[in-house]
């Protein structure tokens, strides 16, 4: 197993500022202590388990820019930058394509008016990228990042707004192994993804809004947001080792344990030629 590299970003200016999904609520905000040491809790783990974690400067009136899993898609020494759906997200992409270009990252972009955002919306299980659209990102976003990289991309439709990227309802584990909400996608996102991957853990509802597929996964540990006691059981049945961090303030503003990483080794599952 190639050493997983990990990038974050403190959450020095963390908050809810805006309301772009049904998780948000400025009236509500969040506690700026208790976020800080609950990312400090998760980046203990990861470097725990032998990660090497890599910190994008925090900026000021950019509270969103701690969930780095959406800044784009890592392929290789490629960075596919996302072009975000909304403009409060947008100014993000300067400071995520500026610490790329400096890390040795070729940074890429989309076509105008193409919506693509990174690693939220874009997942490998195994030799296939699995990519969420509707809600955030466009099928033709897949499309071209399809042709880029040479992979097969299979585009499951999103359908319910508390789900609004792939990543909050489908976490890969392993080839042909992974973790789902099967109620966050239509019937033909379903069907796709029952064909393509041969186990899949169901969570229930209860623990889909705790954010469970919203895991990160390196080797066979799982780390996922607290409240998830019956997934932790089931992964533990498949021989993975479960690990409980609270993650709350940051579900607050609709993300946790994945949405505040992102792979610059590209995902644990993905198998590249």
């Amino acid at each position: 197993m190639r050493q997983p590299r990990i990038l974050m970003c403190p959450p020095n200016y963390y908050g809810i500022e805006y309301e772009i999904n049904p998780w948000m609520s400025r009236s509500r905000g969040s506690v700026a202590s208790e976020a800080r040491q609950q990312w400090q809790a998760l980046h203990d783990i990861l470097v725990s388990l032998g990660v090497t974690v890599e910190l994008l400067p925090p900026q000021p009136g950019l509270p969103d820019l701690v969930f780095t899993a959406n800044a784009g898609l890592v392929f290789r020494q490629r960075f596919f930058s996302s072009r975000f759906r909304h403009d409060v997200r947008a100014r993000e992409s300067p400071h995520f394509e500026a610490w790329f270009a400096a890390h040795g990252f070729t940074v890429e972009h989309l076509p105008e008016g193409v919506y693509f955002e990174g690693a939220g919306d874009a997942l490998f299980c195994g030799p296939t990228l699995f990519a969420g659209y509707r809600i955030r990102s466009d099928v033709r976003g897949h499309q071209h990042i399809a042709q880029a990289i040479g992979k097969q991309v299979l585009p499951v439709e999103l359908v319910n707004p508390r789900f609004y990227h792939l990543d909050t309802c489908f976490c890969p584990l392993a080839p042909g192994e992974a973790i789902w909400f099967p109620e966050a996608f239509d019937a033909y996102g379903r069907k796709v993804l029952q064909a393509h991957i041969p186990r899949l853990l169901t969570v229930s509802e209860a623990e889909a809004h705790r954010f469970g597929c919203n895991a990160v996964v390196v080797g066979r540990t799982v780390i996922h947001n607290t409240g998830c006691e019956r997934m932790a059981e089931e992964l533990q049945r498949w021989g993975y080792r479960s690990i409980a961090t609270p993650l709350d303030e940051f579900l607050k503003a609709g993300g946790s344990a994945k949405c505040l990483t992102l792979r610059l080794d590209g995902e644990e599952a993905a198998v590249w030629d």
